[in-house]
């Protein structure tokens, strides 16, 4: 759980240090609950406490913006996708909402559509008393795309990280609520249809007294029993379970179709698709709280389980505009309902150790059922929240969950703490190579100082070959690890060195799976730009930040000498990085002092002769002539927000910075603009007026 909810420092007395500690912590921790509950469909901690760590990550990145890191979770989407299915990757992405837990949530939600816009047109449409919303009840399912080509169901998806999902199409074309042609009339020739795939209640009763007979494990909830059921590698056996299907949205489509959300829905029911009988149309703040609490007060008597609510700005226009901001539109919240909480007992604290070295403990639990899933490990995060909560081997302890998925440790019952325990005493050697671990100052975490221990060498391979890094097909955890162990691999460039007799010689392989894994691994010698550096690790360098620094630096020649040459802090190369749009100072310099390692840059040298890395693709400049573009925005302006101007050029393939230099396209000058037009003249830069910025950014 986060600190604040521990009794710890509040996020607005934290020190910058202390802030810094804590977004690394977290971005730790989430990144690990991420991958649990979407690749492997077993969390450890309920939505409550998985809401509190996005909340105080959020909270603290707010107050300290340039301590923003690059694998921070307000940038992540989800986890990618397991193995076992062929990969899609979705022409839009699939991403998460951002979350309200209570009323002022909400209110702050309203607020931040209205102050978004700013031209007075604007801004009567989305007053927070009388804006038109979309509220659906938030269904605890599987999310799903299914992409139809002049009305024929021809792709079937699921989520995945958010980018690439796994080809279910064999499964879902077994389940009788997806269409598997469109009804009606008025559909786009191509249409992605997004929904959620999930089990009532009496099909997952019925499902588990069958499993149990059988001498089967029964499934913990009807979300778990859809997820597994979906993603059988056997059609045949997803045909027999009782999945079903609501539409709720859609991604790509050849042509618009609908105003509103409110239209849309009307068609996606038109052309066969089930959606939520109790989805409402909303106007203002008020109206949508009422709304929730009528679900919650529903909620138990509903044949399906519900998690919360959706909001949605219902133009479509506004939506547009809207965009998005990280991994999470501007336009849609999901306001969650209270958790649910049960006792149970501490039967061991285990310690391990993350790819960066970060030691975290995770309480062993008696197995308890709360909310209907059963519970029997929760992350305890690290030394201070232990000590703070005095969590003891033995203890009784209350476990809480919100949104019926990441349980979260609330408190110890002290009178029914046994006699004789002792408190937790955390290691100061690594649990996994016995070398010395330390805690510097200002930090929550105790880190591994050995950078050859086995945990995070592993680790950092599987983030190397990860599907938004290198992305090799069949090389997985389990065969990194063993490479690995086995002495056949120790740094990245010896993944691309790898004998095929050594590995048709080991056990389970042969010569016809060892050409296909040299096959794959042949197949990434050519990589992107912006994978490439999210494959490095480079701490505050995820995928978003890849990509930034990739469309900036375009080529990773340019990009290295700028990096090794920014080592110099007052020098034009550690300007240029920092004035790039999101690149905190913090940020900058833990990607400089990842190429002032000389390790690290001897690990590129050996990777250089590897590989080819390509040349970023820019956007065509026939798309938008902002494509590939650098502005500055300075002063005032009047049709839109300064928020809205950089989501808008973003959008249309520009990169923003926040000073002028002579690498600087154009600066679009508003109202009372300050030093960066002077400089710009200076620079001889072009200077556009708002008008002029318009024109261009139709």
């Amino acid at each position: 759980m986060s600190r604040a909810h521990q009794g710890e420092t509040p996020t607005d007395q934290l020190s910058k240090a202390e802030a810094k500690a804590e977004l690394k912590h977290l971005a730790d921790a989430i990144a690990h609950h991420d991958r649990l509950y979407y690749q492997k469909a077993a969390p450890e901690i309920s939505d409550a406490e998985y809401d509190a760590l996005r909340r105080r990550n959020a909270t603290i990145e707010a107050r300290f913006p340039d301590l923003v890191r690059e694998d921070s979770p307000s940038r992540r989407i989800g986890a990618p996708p397991a193995t076992g299915f062929a990969k899609v990757r979705h022409p839009h992405p699939m991403l998460s909402l951002d979350n309200a837990m209570d009323e002022n949530d909400v209110r702050e939600f309203f607020k931040g559509v209205r102050n978004f816009f700013r031209a007075p047109e604007d801004v009567k449409r989305v007053e927070p008393d009388s804006i038109a919303v979309m509220a659906e009840p938030k269904i605890d399912g599987l999310s799903c795309s299914l992409r139809y080509e002049h009305g024929k169901l021809t792709l079937g998806a699921t989520r995945g990280d958010g980018i690439t999902g796994e080809d279910v199409t064999r499964n879902v074309e077994t389940m009788a609520t997806v269409p598997k042609r469109l009804e009606g009339r008025g559909w786009p020739h191509v249409i992605e249809v997004r929904g959620e795939v999930y089990m009532e209640h009496p099909g997952f009763a019925a499902l588990n007294r069958e499993r149990e007979k059988a001498g089967e494990p029964v499934f913990a909830n009807p979300r778990n029993a859809a997820a597994g059921s979906l993603r059988q590698l056997d059609p045949a056996i997803t045909a027999k379970r009782p999945l079903k299907f609501f539409a709720y949205a859609w991604g790509e489509a050849s042509e618009r179709f609908a105003k509103s959300h409110f239209d849309a829905l009307k068609h996606l029911k038109s052309w066969g698709f089930a959606t939520d009988p109790h989805s409402k149309l909303c106007h203002g703040v008020e109206q949508v709280l009422a709304f929730h609490r009528d679900m919650a007060a529903k909620r138990a008597a509903l044949p399906y389980d519900i998690d919360g609510v959706v909001y949605k700005v219902n133009d479509l226009d506004l939506e547009d505009r809207l965009g998005f901001v990280s991994r999470a539109p501007r336009w849609a919240i999901a306001h969650k309902f209270p958790a649910q909480q049960a006792q149970t007992i501490v039967r061991a604290i285990e310690v391990y150790v993350g790819r960066r070295g970060t030691l975290t403990p995770v309480a062993k639990l008696e197995p308890v059922t709360v909310g209907g899933v059963v519970v029997s490990n929760a992350s305890l995060h690290n030394e201070d929240e232990i000590k703070d909560k005095d969590v003891r081997i033995g203890d009784t302890i209350i476990v809480q969950r919100a949104g019926d998925v990441i349980p979260q440790v609330v408190g110890v019952v002290r009178e029914r703490r046994p006699r004789g325990t002792k408190p937790f005493e955390f290691p100061h050697t690594c649990p996994v190579c016995g070398s010395k671990a330390v805690r510097e100052e200002g930090e929550a975490a105790w880190y591994c100082t050995n950078i050859a221990c086995p945990a995070q060498a592993v680790e950092r391979l599987r983030h190397f070959v990860s599907r938004e890094a290198f992305d090799i097909e069949g090389l997985g955890e389990k065969h990194i690890a063993e490479f690995w162990q086995d002495k056949l691999i120790k740094t990245p460039a010896d993944i691309f060195r790898l004998d095929p007799a050594k590995i048709a010689a080991r056990e389970g392989w042969g010569e016809t799976s060892a050409r296909k894994l040299i096959a794959a691994i042949d197949a990434r010698r050519d990589v992107p730009l912006d994978r490439f550096i999210n494959a490095l690790g480079i701490p505050q360098t995820g995928p978003a930040t890849a990509k930034l620094l990739a469309r900036h630096y375009r080529s990773w020649r340019r990009f290295r000498d700028a990096m090794e040459a920014a080592g110099d802090e007052s020098g034009a190369a550690w300007q240029e990085l920092n004035d790039l749009h999101n690149i905190g100072e913090t940020t900058a310099a833990d990607i400089v002092s990842f190429f002032g390692e000389k390790h690290n840059r001897r690990v590129l040298d050996e990777l250089e002769k590897e590989l080819r890395v390509a040349d970023y693709a820019a956007p065509s400049a026939g798309a938008s002539p902002l494509a590939g573009k650098t502005i500055v925005f300075t002063g005032t302006l009047e049709a839109m927000s300064r928020n809205e101007a950089k989501a808008r050029a973003e959008a249309l393939g520009a990169t923003v910075t926040s000073s002028v230099s002579a690498k600087t396209d154009y600066v679009v000058m508003g109202a009372d603009p300050g030093s960066k037009a002077t400089k710009a003249r200076e620079l001889g830069v072009k200077i556009l007026s708002e008008d002029d910025w318009l024109k261009l950014a139709r």
